[in-house]
C-alpha cells in the first residue's frame, strides 16, 4: 500500500479520506516581535486544536497544510497541535513561497550566483521529504512553490525548477500558488515542468478557481494537471458563481482532475485580526458546511463530490515513487 508522509508519521493513502489540499494552520512573520495581544501561543495552539476538531466533526479526515519558507514555517508548533488531534492527518510541505527574490539564504549560491555551484534548495527539499524537515523528523508529503502578478522573475524561476527537480528525484507532487486572476500563470508554471521533465498530471495548479474562466480551466487540465479550486469562503466571487464553474467542469467529464480547500488558517499575521474575524465564511468548515450541500442542490452526482474530496487528494499524494 503505498504510503504518504503525515506529521504524526507515514499512513497509507487509503487512511487520508476526505481531504482538505490547500490550507494552512499558521501564516506568520516570525522576524516581527509581536505584544502579547497580537499573539498568545498558548492560546492560538488551543484555537488551532479546536478548529482542527471541528473540521473532523464535520468529516473531514486530511488537512494539508502548504506553509513553507517564505511564510513562517515552525513544524515544532504543528507537531504540538496535531498531536492534540490525532483523529486528523496533517500533511506539511517543502518548498519557498516568493513572488520576486529566493530568501537570503539561497541569493549568494547556486546556478548563476557569485557563489555558484549547484541548486541548494532541490538538495534542502529532498532531505526534508526523505529524512525531514529541521530536526523534527518530520517529512514532507508535497511540494509547493509559487508565481505572482510579478510574473516569472528569476527567483521564482529558480523555485519552480527546483521544485520540479527535487519531484523528480522523490516523486512526491507539486502544488502551486497563481494570483487572481490566474490566468495565464498557470500555463507557465507548467511550460517550466514540462521543461525540467515533469510528469503534469502530478501537478496542482493552486487558485485555479481564481477565474471563472472555463477554456483556461480546460487548457490546463489538456496539458494534464489537477486544478485547485482552493478559494472557497474569500472574496470575488459568490460561492453560487464558483459552484457553476466547478459544476460546467464535471458535466464535461473533469471532475477527476479536480480538489477543493479553502486557503484558509486559523491565523496570519498579513491583516488585523479583526478582518480575518469578520471575513465568517473563510473557514475550514465551509466547504462541508456550505458549499457541497450547494453543489448538491445543483445536481452535482456524489461520485463527482467523492473524486474531488476523497480519491483525487488519495491519487496526488499517493502517486510518488518510493523515498
Amino acid at each position: 500500500m503505498p504510503q504518504v508522509n503525515t506529521v504524526q508519521g507515514p499512513i497509507d493513502g487509503a487512511a487520508l479520506g476526505s481531504t482538505l489540499m490547500h490550507e494552512h494552520i499558521f501564516v506568520l512573520s516570525p522576524e516581527i516581535e509581536k505584544t502579547a495581544q497580537e499573539w498568545d501561543e498558548t492560546a492560538e495552539q488551543a484555537g488551532a486544536v479546536a478548529k482542527l476538531r471541528e473540521l473532523k466533526a464535520q468529516g473531514i479526515d486530511t488537512l494539508v497544510d502548504l506553509t513553507v519558507i517564505g511564510l513562517g514555517r515552525y513544524l515544532p508548533r504543528i507537531q504540538a497541535v496535531a498531536a492534540q488531534v490525532p483523529e486528523i492527518n496533517v500533511v506539511v510541505a517543502t518548498g519557498v513561497y516568493t513572488y520576486n527574490e529566493v530568501p537570503l539564504y539561497f541569493h549568494f549560491r547556486g546556478p548563476d550566483t557569485v557563489l555558484g555551484g549547484p541548486e541548494p534548495m532541490v538538495d534542502m527539499f529532498i532531505r526534508e521529504i526523505r529524512e525531514g524537515i529541521g530536526d523534527t523528523g518530520v517529512r514532507a508529503g508535497i511540494l509547493k512553490c509559487a508565481s505572482d502578478r510579478p510574473g516569472i522573475t528569476p527567483g521564482v524561476e529558480r523555485v519552480l525548477r527546483a521544485v520540479a527537480q527535487a519531484h523528480r528525484a522523490t516523486g512526491v507532487p507539486i502544488t502551486t500558488h497563481t494570483p487572481r486572476p490566474p490566468e495565464p500563470w498557470g500555463l507557465h508554471q507548467q511550460r517550466i515542468f514540462k521543461e525540467e521533465g515533469v510528469d503534469l498530471s502530478r501537478v496542482v495548479i493552486g487558485h485555479s478557481g481564481g477565474t471563472l474562466n472555463t477554456d483556461y480551466h480546460l487548457e490546463l487540465i489538456e496539458n494534464g494537471s489537477f486544478l485547485g479550486f482552493d478559494h472557497f469562503g474569500t472574496g470575488g466571487f459568490t460561492l453560487e458563481e464558483r459552484v457553476d464553474a466547478v459544476v460546467r467542469l464535471c458535466e464535461r467529464g473533469c471532475a477527476e482532475r479536480i480538489v477543493l480547500s479553502h486557503d484558509a488558517m486559523c491565523f496570519v499575521d498579513w491583516f488585523p485580526r479583526s478582518l480575518m474575524e469578520a471575513a465568517q465564511d473563510w473557514r475550514w468548515t465551509y466547504i462541508p458546511i456550505d458549499v457541497l450541500p450547494v453543489m448538491r442542490a445543483r445536481g452535482l452526482r456524489e461520485r463527482d463530490i467523492q473524486r474531488m474530496m476523497v480519491e483525487n487528494p488519495r491519487t496526488i499524494l499517493e502517486g510518488g515513487a518510493p523515498y
